[in-house]
């Protein structure tokens, strides 16, 4: 009977290396179960060390000739997109659950995959996990695809043995954030399509237009003095038409100075404070915040991660500076031994029903399920929030552009009813 190599975690989490005889590998793998193993990779050794003999034997032919010669023409980092992370991600979780191992599971997805960023990751993540490597490890090779939630969540899922529980919910957790940033984006999609046309349309007005207004205003007032709005239009007129560059350059060095601010701590710290409370996106802002806080959290900690770790993912994954200080206060507190509901209260920052529900959850022992009720509740908010505002918003954009182009027809028709007197 052929010999099987295989490296599995026992129950504890520690990596187990080992070699089992048995007839075939599912056999093999079934033997490592019994023995209360969770295999991640099994090879058959016999032809594991032929193959090694064929490489060893070309290698020697090769060495020092054109043959030797590695070509690399990577572009870059590789990474997988969000979508089809939570799609692999679910994969990788009904593969496990089906009974196969995890090196067989990769490999197999890598080969149904048409995407080379996800045939390359996989392939050198199956590599790696053959070479001894935990699952985790393995993904941390690739920063830029697996953030550090995705990397805690698979350390607790090997340290458990459930791995195709936790990524099942991990995959989960990837699907419903998608979905609630869906929503806020579709929030904004509406108020910057009306505000690009309505400054398409005035940059036209001021171009084309008024300047013709100019010439009729420069002929018939015989040098009077215009109204103090006419003269303000014609001469943002003529910045645009004659000095065009000036309005790009502001421009310009509007969006450089924001950019800057926002890689400044305390810049950035300010212009979040800012989104968090500004009006009509302020509330969205903040549901989404809350939502996205109470769903990670919940989703580490029912996964087994220990509650500072969890704390210090979620800050690092919050997305909004005054959130990320606010759950940095609560992580010193509990450091010191205090609980997470008397802190989160203390930063202002979370409603009173949020802070009542996790004292709830702290109470009774069920805090994972306190935080993803919190997120449920949230995330409902923002859904109803979002149609507020695109019900709210289509008629204030309608107004504000009826405002500006009324101002400059009203500027340009003042003067044109006194040449109108005048000439009667």
């Amino acid at each position: 009977m052929p010999n099987f190599m295989y490296v599995a975690m026992d129950a504890k989490g520690k990596t187990v290396k080992g070699k089992i005889t048995a007839d075939t590998e599912d056999q093999a793998i079934s033997e490592i179960k019994k023995m209360g193993l969770y295999p991640s990779s099994v090879k058959n050794a016999d032809v594991k060390k032929a193959a090694a003999s064929k490489d060893a034997a070309k290698g020697g032919a090769k060495k020092g000739g054109v043959g030797a010669m590695e070509i690399n023409l990577s572009l870059g980092p590789k990474k997988i997109k969000p979508k089809d992370l939570t799609v692999l991600t679910r994969q990788i979780a009904i593969l496990l659950g089906a009974g196969l191992p995890l090196i067989r599971s990769i490999k197999t997805l890598q080969r149904q995959s048409k995407k080379p960023e996800i045939k390359s990751i996989l392939a050198e993540t199956a590599e790696s996990v053959e070479s001894g490597t935990t699952f985790a490890e393995a993904l941390a090779l690739n920063p830029k695809s697996f953030d550090k939630l995705f990397l805690n969540m698979v350390r607790a899922g090997e340290a458990s043995g459930a791995m195709e529980i936790i990524l099942d919910r991990l995959a989960s957790f990837m699907e419903k954030s998608a979905k609630i940033a869906g929503k806020v984006k579709s929030a904004m999609v509406y108020p910057c399509v009306v505000l690009s046309v309505a400054g398409l349309t005035v940059t036209g007005l001021m171009i084309f237009i008024v300047p013709n207004f100019k010439k009729i205003f420069t002929e018939l007032m015989e040098g009077e003095p215009l109204p103090g709005i006419t003269q303000f239009v014609l001469n943002f007129s003529d910045l645009l038409k004659e000095k065009w560059w000036i309005a790009i350059a502001f421009v310009f060095g509007v969006i450089v100075f924001f950019k800057i601010l926002n890689k400044i701590p305390q810049g950035k710290w300010g212009l979040d404070w800012i989104k968090y409370n500004m009006p009509l996106f302020g509330p969205i802002i903040s549901r989404t915040a809350i939502a996205r806080f109470s769903r990670t959290l919940g989703t580490l900690m029912s996964s087994g991660v220990p509650v500072l770790n969890a704390l210090s993912i979620v800050k690092e994954t919050s997305g909004n500076e005054v959130v990320a200080s606010a759950i940095q206060k609560v992580y010193d507190a509990v450091k010191e031994g205090e609980g997470i509901a008397g802190p989160l209260d203390q930063t202002k920052i979370f409603p009173a029903m949020v802070v009542s529900m996790v004292e709830v959850g702290e109470e009774t022992g069920k805090l994972p399920e306190m935080m993803d009720k919190i997120a449920d509740t949230y995330e409902e908010e923002v859904d109803n929030a979002v149609g507020a505002l695109t019900s709210m918003i289509e008629p204030l954009m309608i107004v504000g552009l009826a405002v500006i182009v009324g101002t400059i027809v009203v500027a340009l028709f003042m003067p044109l009813a006194k040449i109108i007197e005048k000439l009667s």
